[in-house]
Formats: C-alpha cells, sequence, structure tokens
C-alpha cells in the first residue's frame, strides 16, 4: 500500500482531512485532478460563519459553531508549523436585512416576527453576541443608514493564505501530494476499495480512501455515489484595491445577496452570484456589472478602476447546505467529506475531525446523524 489512506481532492476539505489523519500518525497521500488549492475554496471569500447564520437547519449550526470554535486552534498551529499568516480576525458582520422577506424557523415554517427580531431571538440561544444598531455606526463609508444588525465576533480568514499554510504542512508531516492525478477508476471487491487507477495510468492503493472532491465529488465517484446529491453551483466575485481601512467589517445585504469583504491590506472581495452553470468556470460581463452596481449601491467610492480581479469558482452544493462527512453506505473503507456548499472553509477545521475520527476509530465531539451518506 501506498498509503494508510488516500485523500481525493486537494481543496480545503482535503488538505484539512489530511493535516489532521497526519497529525494522528497516519500516513496520507493527497491526489488532485488540477492544482491544489485552486478550486472553490480558493475563490470564496473566506467569512467564517454562514451569511444569515438564523436561516439555517440545526446541522448546519451545530457543525459551523463546532467548526468555528476549533478556528483559533487550527490557524494557531498552522501558522506554528508553516511560518505563513492566514489573516484569521474577528473583524464582525454588519447585516442589512431585508424587510420584505419572510423568517426562516424550521423546514416549510415560518415565524411571522420580524427579520430583525427573529436573528436577535436566534442569537440569544445559540450565545452569539449581537447588536441592533444603525448602519453607519459600524461602517461610516455606506452609502445608506439603516437599522442594522452587528456580529462583533463573526472572524474571517484569508483563504489562499489558508491553503497556503495547509500544503506546506500536510507536505511537512510527510504527506505525499501528487497534482494533475485524476481519479479514473475503481477497483472494488466484496464491499472494499482495493485500488484506483488515475487518468495518467497510474494504480494507487491504500487502507482508506476518502472522496474531498467538492463540485467533482460525484462524478469521481460515479457509479458508487448511491443516492448522494451534489452538484456545482458557479460564484462571482470581483476584487477591489482601496486604501486600508475604507471598510472596517463585513458587510451582508440581504436584499440583494451580496456582501463586502474587507482584507488588512485594503482589498475589498464583492461577491457572489449563484448561477447553474454545470462545470463552467467562466466569469460574465453581466456579473461584473452586478456585482460593481451592488458594491457602489453599499460603498460609492468604489469605482470600476479600483477593480483588480474578477474570478468565479464552483460550489459543491447539497441539499440544506448539509454536506456528507460519512462512510460509504455498501464499500467498507470508502469515505466522503464534500457538500459544503457555501461554507466549506467555514465548516474545514470540523468536518476534518469528524472524517479523521471515523477513519482512526476514535469517538466523536459531535452527533454525525445528519452528515451521513444518503441512501
Amino acid at each position: 500500500m501506498s498509503s494508510d489512506v488516500i485523500v481525493m481532492g486537494g481543496g480545503i476539505a482535503g488538505l484539512a482531512t489530511a493535516w489532521e489523519l497526519l497529525r494522528s500518525g497516519a500516513t496520507v497521500t493527497v491526489l488532485e485532478r488540477n492544482l491544489c488549492g485552486q478550486e472553490a475554496s480558493w475563490a470564496g471569500a473566506g467569512i467564517l460563519s454562514p451569511l444569515l447564520p438564523w436561516d439555517y437547519p440545526q446541522a448546519v449550526t451545530r457543525l459551523t459553531q463546532f467548526s468555528t470554535h476549533l478556528f483559533p486552534r487550527f490557524v494557531d498551529a498552522l501558522q506554528a508549523e508553516t511560518g505563513v499568516d492566514p489573516e484569521y480576525q474577528a473583524s464582525g458582520m454588519l447585516v442589512l436585512p431585508d424587510s420584505s422577506s419572510q423568517a426562516y424557523v424550521e423546514p416549510g415554517t415560518f415565524d411571522k416576527c420580524s427579520r430583525m427580531l427573529l436573528a436577535k431571538r436566534w442569537c440569544a440561544r445559540h450565545a452569539i453576541p449581537v447588536q441592533e444598531v444603525q448602519s453607519r455606526q459600524i461602517a461610516p463609508s455606506l452609502m445608506r443608514d439603516t437599522a442594522a444588525l452587528w456580529l462583533p465576533e463573526v472572524c474571517q480568514v484569508r483563504n489562499p493564505r489558508l491553503l497556503q499554510a495547509l500544503i506546506k504542512a500536510v507536505k511537512a508531516l510527510g504527506g505525499k501530494v501528487v497534482e494533475h492525478a485524476e481519479v479514473a477508476g475503481w477497483k472494488i471487491e466484496r464491499g472494499h476499495v482495493q485500488s484506483i487507477s488515475t487518468v495518467a495510468g497510474e494504480r494507487r492503493s491504500a487502507g482508506q480512501y476518502v472522496v474531498a472532491a467538492g463540485a467533482w465529488s460525484r462524478r469521481l465517484l460515479a457509479e458508487h455515489a448511491a443516492a448522494l446529491e451534489a452538484w456545482p453551483v458557479r460564484g462571482q466575485i470581483l476584487l477591489f484595491k482601496a486604501q486600508p481601512g475604507l471598510l472596517e467589517p463585513m458587510v451582508f445585504d440581504e436584499r440583494d445577496n451580496f456582501y463586502l469583504i474587507p482584507r488588512r491590506d485594503g482589498h475589498i472581495l464583492a461577491g457572489s452570484t449563484l448561477e447553474e452553470a454545470g462545470f463552467d468556470k467562466s466569469t460574465t460581463p453581466e456579473a461584473r456589472e452586478t456585482l460593481l452596481a451592488r458594491a457602489q449601491a453599499l460603498v460609492p467610492v468604489l469605482a470600476e478602476e479600483m477593480i483588480v480581479a474578477h474570478w468565479a469558482g464552483l460550489r459543491p452544493a447539497s441539499p440544506h447546505n448539509i454536506p456528507v462527512i460519512s462512510m460509504h453506505p455498501a464499500i467498507s473503507n470508502l469515505y466522503l467529506n464534500s457538500g459544503h456548499y457555501r461554507y466549506g472553509v467555514t465548516m474545514a477545521p470540523g468536518s476534518a475531525q469528524l472524517i479523521a475520527n471515523m477513519i482512526l476509530g476514535k469517538l466523536q465531539s459531535l452527533d454525525v446523524t445528519s452528515y451521513q451518506w444518503p441512501i
């Protein structure tokens, strides 16, 4: 066997899983179909919270809260091991509610109270600090001054740097990282993976196999996907270069499902779209115009000439944003850590710990029933 575990997918889910296993003493090989850390987990914004956490089922809340609790130690250990600063910080999130929308409670039910009141009740139940403010109290550069919710403890991370740190840390612990190694076939006998083959004709074997290929997971599994529901959803983002301090908090405008995320050096991300475009990662002029208009509606000084980049990524969509973190229902040494949809970075440390515990036979810190492979 080449390794104790083969992880298929070199994004945030796969790399975090590999690092967690390596730190427990396992030998690990990561196979990536393209280049590590260059897909959805690189393309996202790095917000360490669901955009409107009160709008999600309890399964999402449990995993995101578990994972964000792990994040400080996660990034501290990575920075200590690699010297790469992922720029983890509590910049807070300012939410501009849409008063016309209904308030989500559980699937199929809606509360008649206001969005703002429901959000405050939810935050109180989950011990999340929240204040009702006027938006320009927190972000003076905003165009409009409106009633808003301020969540001061919501954190962010600069996800491209987090991925750099993970790649470096995995290699430093002896993990093998093989890029341009797309899985093409499976050899399975008596409910057990014997080996996998790549497009290049290589055959690799291990004791355990983890699929963490994001939007490509179902395609990779092919006939072994069982009842898994997973599909790509394109998201496009603009990147502005402004003066540091123009915008301090993260801002989410519920009306347009739009956010602005400021970085320490003055860069501001503006996004993102939600597009059913298959596996097409193209950017479009229509999305550029829409994102620019929404950015300027919030912060008028964000001029077109300040745009320094425009990219797209493919999120690994799943029903209700609930990922699958589970052993295959019929193949005893095959696992999946995928389907995190919009919150792959947020859920990364928690998901990695859960899947590693399954493989290593350790007790779980969280009930994993909600994340089982559908059958």
